[in-house]
C-alpha cells in the first residue's frame, strides 16, 4: 500500500487494487493542519458544544480548551487516506467501521497525519470480483500522539476476478 498523492481526474485509471493489499502493510499518509476556524465552523454545523465553539467556554469544560469534534476528526481522517491512496484505487466503499476511539483532543493548530496498516485480506466465496481489505487506522499529531484509532473493512475491485469454484455458481 504504497504512498499516492494526486486526484481524481477523468481519464482516472485506478492503481491499486484488492491483490495489491497484503496483511502487515503500513503506509503513511498526510499533513493536515488543524485550525480554529474549520473547528468552529464543523462544530457549528455538526456538533455545537462549548468546546468546539467557544475559547472561553471551553476553558470550563473537561476538556480544558478548544477542540476539534471527535467527529470532524473523523472527516479529516477520511480526507486525508481518500487523498492518499483511495482516489487512487479501485474502492468499492465500505460496509462500516468495527470501532472508533478518540484517545485525546485535537487542538488548533495540531497537524495530523494518518498511518494505516492492513491487518488482513478476506476473498468472498460468492463474489469473484472483489475482496475485504481490513485496515487499522492511527491518526496522530504533530507531537507523535495518537489521537485517534479506527478499524473497518473496505472492498476493493480485483484487478482480475478470480474464477468461481463449480459449486459457487448459480
Amino acid at each position: 500500500m504504497g504512498y499516492q498523492s494526486g486526484r481524481f481526474d477523468e481519464g482516472f485509471v485506478a492503481k491499486l487494487y484488492f491483490e495489491d493489499f497484503k496483511a502487515g502493510d503500513v503506509a503513511e499518509y498526510g499533513d493536515k493542519l488543524v485550525t480554529v476556524e474549520e473547528i468552529k465552523e464543523f462544530a457549528a454545523e455538526f456538533d455545537p458544544q462549548p468546546m468546539h465553539l467557544d475559547e472561553e467556554a471551553a476553558k470550563k469544560t473537561m476538556m480544558g480548551g478548544l477542540c476539534a469534534s471527535g467527529w470532524h476528526t473523523c472527516g479529516i481522517m477520511m480526507r486525508i487516506v481518500a487523498d492518499g491512496f483511495i482516489l487512487n484505487s479501485s474502492s468499492m466503499g465500505a460496509p462500516g467501521l468495527d470501532e472508533i476511539r478518540w484517545l485525546a483532543p485535537v487542538r488548533p493548530g495540531d497537524r495530523l497525519r494518518v498511518k494505516a496498516k492492513v491487518l488482513e485480506t478476506r476473498e468472498p466465496k460468492s463474489r469473484p470480483d472483489f475482496g475485504f481489505v481490513r485496515i487499522h487506522y492511527d491518526v496522530v499529531n504533530d507531537k507523535d500522539v495518537v489521537v485517534m484509532t479506527s478499524t473497518g473493512n473496505m472492498m476493493f475491485a480485483r484487478r482480475t476476478p478470480r474464477a468461481m469454484p463449480a459449486e459457487a455458481k448459480p
